[in-house]
């Protein structure tokens, strides 16, 4: 018999759910301890039409989300 179970991390889990919700914009500053959230979406993200945009700190990054 087949299994389709995956063991993943946590942060990775994140960015799954994220791309099944439709996530289409993340604007963000890596820090830990969530850059493998940004690591994994700067990959992910492209490869379903969306738009990742690394910012330099957390202020700028709400003002992306807020304009996008």
């Amino acid at each position: 018999m087949e299994s389709n179970v995956r063991f993943i991390q946590g942060n990775e889990a994140i960015v799954e759910g994220a791309l099944y919700a439709g996530l289409q914009f993340y604007a963000g500053y890596p820090i830990t301890p969530s850059t493998e959230v940004a690591e994994i979406l700067s990959e992910r993200l492209p490869k379903v039409d969306g738009t990742f945009i690394q910012m330099e700190d957390e202020i700028s990054s709400m003002c992306a989300i807020i304009g996008a």
